[in-house]
């Protein structure tokens, strides 16, 4: 196996995106585990960035 630190996103799909940020942030609630949050506000975050745009605006996007 090639040895990694970094993948890329561009083959996932909003859809697909949207349920691994929905599903980090279901995770935390059900267990309380910290890092399944921050994990979700790290990715969003950094996607924010990359799209200069609000975390709300983000979402939003993402549910149309």
């Amino acid at each position: 196996m090639e040895d990694f630190e970094k993948i890329s996103i561009e083959q996932i799909s909003k859809k697909e995106l949207l349920l691994i940020l929905k599903s980090l942030e279901f995770t935390f609630e059900k267990t309380g585990i910290d890092e399944f949050v921050q994990l979700k506000s790290s990715i969003l975050e950094e996607l924010c960035f990359l799209t200069e745009s609000s975390s709300e605006d983000f979402m939003k996007f993402l549910e149309k």
